[in-house]
């Protein structure tokens, strides 16, 4: 599976775009990912709103991940979860979604990789690795030397996040990481789709650098 330009949707930031706006934008400038993060409405509305986002994304046979919802993620037919430290275990997400599901798992060190790895995720997000505007109370960066730490240890696929943007996508990419989870830069772009597409031609141009590089 492509991991490499992963966008999460949230309108919890205020950016005055809808999910939908900034789905349909990432879609269409390269998305390989889409994740819907959404902690401020209630089932109903969550219910809705995934439903019409994975048909859009599955018109476009891009992979949609729920934050946090299994409940949401099965109804609307989803192709996987995300899950942070403070929600359902791994194993038990895999027990209730099976095989087929695509299982995440947020990370800011070795130990909670490895512990994600042998619990069955199929990829983790690392970071923050940069400041963040995204979440409050965010952890500290761990930096690229953090992520490149992680990355030694495990043998799933690394999806950086936290303060990513046009700027230092680069960087990540040379890392190491198999992809980069992104937010704000896109959501607050004055144009969603270009700036998409700026990030996706980056992601390109680094992981085939790397791959000649080896």
């Amino acid at each position: 599976m492509n991991f490499s330009f992963y966008v999460i949707t949230s309108e919890a930031l205020d950016f005055k775009r809808s999910h939908l706006d900034v789905v349909e934008a990432a879609i269409e400038g390269g998305a390989t990912v889409i994740q819907f993060r959404e902690k401020n409405k209630n089932t109903v509305e969550l219910f809705k709103i995934a439903r019409e986002l994975h048909r859009r994304t599955r018109a476009a046979n891009v992979p949609l991940i729920i934050n946090d919802r299994l409940d949401i993620a099965q109804a609307v037919g989803a192709e996987g979860v995300h899950l942070g430290k403070e929600d359902m275990p791994v194993k038990v997400a895999r027990r209730i979604l099976g095989r087929s599901a695509i299982i995440g798992a947020s990370c800011g060190n070795v130990k909670d990789a490895l512990k994600a790895e042998s619990d069955g995720a199929d990829y983790i997000g690392v970071g923050p690795i940069f400041p963040t505007i995204t979440k409050k109370n965010a952890r500290k960066p761990i930096g690229i030397d953090g992520l490149i730490d992680i990355k030694n240890y495990v043998d799933i696929p690394v999806v950086a996040i936290g303060g990513i943007s046009s700027d230092n996508i680069q960087s990540v990419m040379e890392a190491g990481a198999d992809g980069v989870a992104i937010i704000s830069a896109v959501a607050v772009a004055p144009d969603m789709k270009e700036e998409s597409h700026v990030l996706f031609e980056k992601i390109k141009r680094s992981r085939r650098s790397n791959c000649e590089s080896k």
